[in-house]
């Protein structure tokens, strides 16, 4: 599933293109108690909520692929009968009218959701009518297929903050009180997957918040899908793989991780240019990738070798492990030291021109300027030849004059 099929869906999230058939959900506190369900017909609820649900369903398909949406595939057994993936085509096909099927989706979610505090389920249903497309992407006026669909959204339940506020009642200001509001979802998904603008019963379409720890847990107990990685874990991982090998040198080790994004970064660019395939981050390329980047022999099998065993299900794409912002950072430090370096420089060539002209200013004032090592000081003379008074300076066989520039041997 791309971005073009995620668009799709979401440009339907509004009063005028919206079809959602029905709206389920259950409130469960910390306690993992049901505290209370719903159930509506979602086209018949008041303006306030009917707004507020949708851009629930528009958070749940938030994000960037392969970060916040990471597309889950069922394993053979979790297709046959008595599999989640069965569930829940039982449950697409009640269209949410089937409460026990319902109480037993809330279970699910209850028993492999790890988290600490209260939260909303939410169902949607839906059925999409599937307009064809011409090559030109125009949509005619005839439909491929009905893609039905369900949309879970797993949203937080929090107290307000405390703060002062009007009390009408009483005529003064007091207290707000805090009340019990729904967030954001924290986790979701879509069932099943809309690829290439059809259904894919084999797979689903899994929504995190946080990517840095999505909860991995409710994808392989509650979903029965492998879990997989965020592209901002696929990142931590390697940068702890890399930061490991050098152990408690930080400095080498970070030299040597920003040296090896550089290289990937650049080979990523490169082919972006050539529009070729994303990079994979394999076994060999990374070889390759840190003979490039200098990395010691010792230090690349170790790397190399964890990196084969924490990648072995799926090798992350290069792009996923190069922290942009990080190299972007040191490009800026290094445009820094080149600018202090040229200054330096700069203030060296003026002072060396400052002597320049203060030797000239010397020259100006008298008509005869000596520039000798200290040892020759000693060694000159004043003496009259000819009837000429004049300056005398031993000169040895081996030793160098430069008059005005010139150099010249006595």
């Amino acid at each position: 599933m791309d971005k073009k099929g995620v668009a799709e869906l979401k440009r339907r999230f509004t009063k005028e293109n919206c079809t959602f058939t029905r709206l389920c959900g259950c409130y469960v506190d910390a306690g993992k108690n049901k505290v209370v369900d719903l159930s509506e017909t979602f086209l018949n609820l008041e303006d306030e909520e009917f707004y507020k649900y949708l851009e629930i369903a528009k958070k749940t398909l938030s994000g960037t692929i392969g970060n916040n949406l990471l597309e889950l595939n069922f394993p053979l057994d979790e297709e046959a009968a008595g599999g989640r993936q069965q569930f829940l085509l039982g449950l697409r096909e009640s269209k949410l009218k089937n409460p026990e099927l319902l109480e037993r989706f809330y279970d699910m979610v209850i028993e492999s959701y790890d988290y600490a505090g209260n939260y909303l389920i939410l169902l949607f249903h839906d059925a999409y009518d599937v307009m064809t497309k011409t090559t030109d992407n125009n949509a005619l006026d005839e439909s491929e297929e009905v893609f039905e669909y369900l949309l879970c959204a797993i949203c937080p339940v929090q107290l307000s903050k405390p703060g002062l506020g009007y009390r009408e009642d009483e005529n003064r200001i007091g207290p707000r009180i805090r009340d019990w509001v729904v967030s954001v979802p924290d986790s979701g998904f879509l069932f099943p997957a809309f690829t290439d603008r059809s259904t894919d019963i084999h797979s689903l379409m899994f929504y995190t918040k946080d990517t840095k720890a999505p909860h991995a847990e409710f994808m392989e107990l509650g979903l029965g899908c492998g879990a997989r990685r965020t592209a901002t874990e696929q990142k931590m991982t390697f940068h702890s793989i890399v930061k490991q090998a050098y152990g408690d040198d930080v400095e080498k080790s970070g030299e040597v991780l920003m040296e090896i994004q550089q290289n990937l970064n650049d080979l990523v660019e490169e082919k972006a240019e050539l529009e070729e395939d994303p990079v994979i981050l394999t076994p060999e390329l990374l070889t390759n990738v840190m003979e490039e980047s200098g990395v010691a022999p010792e230090k690349a099998e170790k790397i190399g070798k964890t990196c084969a065993e924490e990648f072995a299900e799926e090798a992350p794409l290069a792009e996923n492990v190069v922290d942009s912002k990080a190299l972007a950072a040191n490009e800026q430090i290094q445009k820094e030291k080149e600018l202090v370096a040229q200054v330096e420089v700069l203030q060296q060539q003026l002072k060396e021109k400052q002597i320049e002209e203060e030797a000239d200013e010397v020259v100006k004032t008298y008509d005869v300027v000596l520039r000798v090592k200290p040892e020759k000081v000693s060694q000159i003379k004043s003496e009259v030849i000819n009837g000429q008074k004049c300056l005398v300076i031993p000169m040895a066989e081996d030793e160098h004059a430069n008059v005005n520039g010139v150099n010249t041997t006595v």
